[in-house]
C-alpha cells in the first residue's frame, strides 16, 4: 500500500494512562490503553463503574487529557494542542448526548439546538434553518417551539439528538444515550443513532452499561480496572 492510500485511525489512543490525585490518593483511572476507532463505526464502549470507560469518553471528547500516552484524532496528537485548540474540535467536529438530555429549561426545542450554532457565530436566519432541519431529522417536525416541559423524556433526548448533530460532526459521542428512558424510548432512541450511522457514516463512540443497548453497536469494548478487557465485533447488530 502507498503511504498516499494510507488513512490513519479516526480516533487513537496510544498507551494512554490516568492518574487522578496523588501519593497513595491517587486513582489509577486508565492504565495504558491501546485504542484505534476507524471513521463510521459504531463501537460501545462498557464496564463496571469505576473501569475507566467514562475517562477514555472525556479524553475522546476533549473534555480531559491523558496523564501520559498520546490521543490522535485524524492523525493529529490532541495532546500536544492548546485549551482553545481542543475546544476548536469539540465545537467543529464532535457532538454530545449525555444522560440527563442537558436542556436549556426554559427555552424550546428550537432555541436549544440553536446553541451550538450561536457558539459558531452563524447568523440568525442560518441558525433556524439549520436547527429546523436537525428536528425533522430527529422526528420533531411541528415541535420547535415546544419548551422542555412540553415534552416527554424520549422527545427531550431527541431534541439534545438534534443539537448534537446540527453541526454535523464527524463523531457522536453518547454517554448513557437511554439511561433515563422507558424500554419503548430507548429502542426509538437507538433506532434513530443507528440510522446516523448507517445512512451518514456517522462515526458513533457509546458508553453504556446495558447489554441490549450495546447490540446496536458493531464492535464492543469492555473495561476492567482502566484496561481493555475485551474488544470483539458484533456480527448480530444491524
Amino acid at each position: 500500500m502507498k503511504d498516499a492510500d494510507f488513512k490513519p485511525p479516526l480516533i487513537e489512543l496510544r498507551g494512554v494512562t490516568k492518574v487522578y490525585g496523588a501519593g497513595a490518593a491517587a486513582v489509577h483511572a486508565l492504565a495504558g490503553v491501546d485504542l484505534a476507532i476507524q471513521e463510521g463505526e459504531f463501537v460501545a464502549i462498557m464496564g463496571p463503574s469505576g473501569s475507566g470507560k467514562s475517562t477514555v469518553m472525556n479524553i475522546v471528547g476533549c473534555l480531559d487529557t491523558p496523564t501520559s500516552g498520546d490521543y490522535l484524532f485524524e492523525g493529529i496528537e490532541v495532546g500536544r494542542l492548546e485549551r482553545n485548540q481542543r475546544a476548536l474540535i469539540r465545537r467543529h467536529l464532535l457532538g454530545f448526548v449525555f444522560q440527563g438530555f442537558n436542556l436549556l429549561a426554559r427555552t424550546t426545542a428550537l432555541e436549544n439546538v440553536e446553541l451550538p450554532l450561536i457558539y459558531r457565530g452563524l447568523p440568525a436566519a442560518e441558525r433556524r434553518r439549520l436547527a429546523v432541519r436537525a428536528l425533522d431529522r430527529v422526528g420533531l417536525s411541528g415541535r420547535e417551539n415546544h419548551t422542555s416541559a412540553e415534552l416527554s423524556g424520549g422527545q427531550q433526548q431527541r431534541v439534545a439528538i438534534a443539537r448534537a448533530i446540527v453541526t454535523d460532526p464527524d463523531v457522536l459521542l453518547a454517554d448513557e444515550p437511554t439511561g433515563n428512558l422507558d424500554t419503548k424510548m430507548s429502542r426509538e432512541i437507538m433506532d434513530l443513532v443507528t440510522s446516523f450511522n448507517r445512512d451518514q457514516r456517522m462515526t458513533v463512540v457509546m458508553v453504556t452499561h446495558e447489554t441490549d443497548i450495546a447490540a446496536y453497536a458493531r464492535r464492543i469494548i469492555r473495561f476492567v480496572d482502566g484496561r481493555i478487557d475485551s474488544d470483539v465485533l458484533n456480527k448480530q447488530a444491524a
